[in-house]
């Protein structure tokens, strides 16, 4: 007989788990709190009320999905949903690559870089413009401060990362106190604005320093790609599909059920039944299984265990998601829909990173992705262009308005951006975005950023307070003990979500789903199933400074701290080669 599984949660999370069950014989059944949509944070919307007679509705993202290159698990995943349209043809097949990207800043003309290592002696020169551009305003001490840095992260040794950097901040091990803004804005901020709603001087040096040897062996790699991002909405390109997918297979999938308690047995030790609220009745209903696997973020994780001192007890990974369900910030998504193509955005493929902006602003212009997506059809038909945006930062005062995102209006947010874009884009007399009058068709700021009116006047703040129905995760300083395994000590009760141990330590989709597949090998363990473990797979890393890390390591153990140094046999092949390059150049 079957066993069977509940899971709750059907974000990235909960599907992938579903996935990875379903193919292993398990009955699944999915209890998700959202009406209609599936993928939680990654999901994209129909805009409300975006749609004139005889036409579609506009699409609205939760914030632009990109699939970095040393992402490996989603996009294994990806790579077995099938799209029933296209015989043969996976969501993978949906992935794009991003071949440049712009780096803008206030007072400095945008620069277009190759997303990855130059192929050829022109992207070279466009590479090493960008650098020049960019890092001219560092002192030599700083640019030197700036690859020492990268270099000491690249060369530490996996124990050090995870014992010395993860109980640093990235601010402090990158020594950024004191140093110059553009030092701070471009090297030290810049890095962690384009990763997730992380400040500086919280992400841990560990995390921040990991992906950064990630990204950066990518943009160094002739076979490599930074990122990709999907041919079309979230939703059309992979979310539906892997909905349709799961279905076919017999997953069971409960929309408008919100978990609201947990029914557990001290004596069995085990946990008996989960209960929900109908969303459209308000009814409770109980949902029972082999195994409970929870695949929610950890803020709403949290609410459901802290009164049941049974499960506590019995669980003690859980016992620190207090602290970590106030370790989150928003990174939330607005969408402008223009009359016209904006030139340089438009025909740039990939990502524009505003360095200097208060408000953390990240940018993509979506359609020159969406080759089959036909805009004409949708909204009132006018626009031509769909500039998407993600602000990471809502603490920050803007730069016009004067106020932080979180005290703002909807109305303030769409100019206070607009005008944040417009200082970084239109510089030395060129103006590249034009007046929101001129060009804006509609726009769209995520639904899940949500106003409710205070019940007292308070002095100096808003008669609202403004709420994000889904805040990230971050990985600040020494917070990696706090956060739970799959399995918990509870034989039937698992968690996935990218708030759980695992290699990509990062609040990402891709965490998301290593959890979900951890959690699932536990589940096959215990179960003593025949079916294959799910893959797992650790960050790469170059095998060129291998050796690098093994002397770190060395020191490391014997209570060194780490030293810039290089073994004399790396130094006598470097020579080799030096020698022998300068000999083939010589002949040629």
């Amino acid at each position: 007989m079957k066993k069977s599984v509940v899971i709750i949660g059907g974000g990235v999370a909960g599907m992938s788990a579903a996935h990875e069950l379903i193919e292993r014989d398990f009955d699944v059944k999915i209890y998700e709190r959202q009406p209609y949509y599936v993928g939680g944070k990654a999901r994209s919307v129909d805009v409300p009320n975006s749609a004139k007679p005889g036409y579609l509705p506009l699409p609205g993202e939760h914030g632009f999905r990109f699939f970095p290159g040393f992402y490996r698990h989603i996009t294994n995943t990806m790579s077995r949903i099938p799209l029933k349209d296209q015989p043969g043809k996976y969501v993978a097949d949906n992935l794009v690559v991003c071949s440049k990207s712009i780096q803008a800043q206030e007072g400095h003309k945008p620069v277009v870089v190759p997303a990855h290592a130059p192929h050829n002696l022109a992207e070279l020169k466009v590479s090493l413009q960008g650098y020049v551009n960019t890092h001219d305003q560092l002192s030599a001490k700083e640019q030197e401060l700036m690859f020492n840095k990268i270099w000491q992260i690249c060369t530490s040794c996996y124990d050090r990362r995870m014992s010395e950097y993860e109980r640093m901040s990235w601010w402090d091990f990158t020594e950024a106190e004191g140093k110059s803004d553009a030092y701070q804005q471009l090297f030290v901020i810049g890095l962690t604005r384009t990763l997730v709603a992380a400040q500086a001087t919280e992400i841990s040096a560990k995390t921040a320093g990991d992906i950064l040897v990630q990204l950066f062996q990518l943009l160094t790699s002739q076979k490599g790609h930074a990122d990709q991002l999907l041919n079309g909405p979230t939703n059309e390109a992979w979310l539906f599909p892997w909905r349709d997918y799961l279905l076919s297979k017999n997953v069971k999938y409960n929309h408008d059920h919100t978990a609201v308690s947990i029914d557990f047995d001290k004596k069995t030790n085990k946990i008996t039944g989960v209960n929900f609220r109908v969303g459209t009745t308000g009814e409770i209903v109980r949902a029972t299984g082999d195994y409970y696997l929870f695949a929610v973020p950890v803020e709403r994780m949290y609410p459901l265990v802290k009164d049941n001192e049974d499960l506590l007890a019995a669980a003690p990974v859980i016992q620190q998601l207090g602290p970590l369900a106030k370790s989150t910030r928003w990174m939330t998504g607005l969408q402008y829909y223009l009359s016209e193509e904006i030139p340089l955005l438009d025909q740039t493929p990939g990502h524009v990173i505003y360095f200097d902006t208060p408000w953390a602003i990240t940018t993509v212009s979506q359609l020159q992705f969406w080759p089959h997506f036909d805009i004409k059809k949708h909204g009132n038909g006018k626009v031509r262009s769909i500039l998407s945006v993600d602000i990471s930062d809502w603490d920050a005062l803007g730069q016009h308005i004067k106020k932080a995102a979180k005290d703002c209006t909807k109305e303030e947010i769409k100019d206070e951006v607009w005008y944040q874009l417009s200082l970084s884009l239109n510089v030395k007399g060129e103006q590249i975005l034009k007046p929101q009058s001129e060009i804006l068709v509609n726009w769209y700021l995520d639904r899940d950023i949500e106003y409710m009116p205070r019940p007292k006047p308070e002095k100096d703040k808003p008669a609202f307070e403004t709420f994000n129905e889904e805040p990230l995760l971050v990985n600040r300083v020494n917070t990696w003990g706090m956060r739970p395994s799959a399995s918990t000590g509870v034989p039937n009760f698992y968690l996935s979500g990218d708030y759980c141990q695992c290699f990509t330590d990062c609040a990402t989709m891709e965490g998301a789903n290593e959890t979900a597949r951890r959690a699932v090998n536990a589940i096959l363990l215990h179960s003593k199933s025949s079916f294959p473990p799910c893959e797992i797979w650790n960050l790469h890393e170059s095998s060129d400074l291998k050796i690098f890390r093994y002397i770190d390591r060395k020191r490391f153990f014997r209570g060194e701290p780490w030293k810039n140094q290089a073994p004399w046999m790396y130094k006598l092949m470097n020579g080799v080669m030096n020698f022998l390059d300068w000999i083939f150049h010589i002949r040629g």
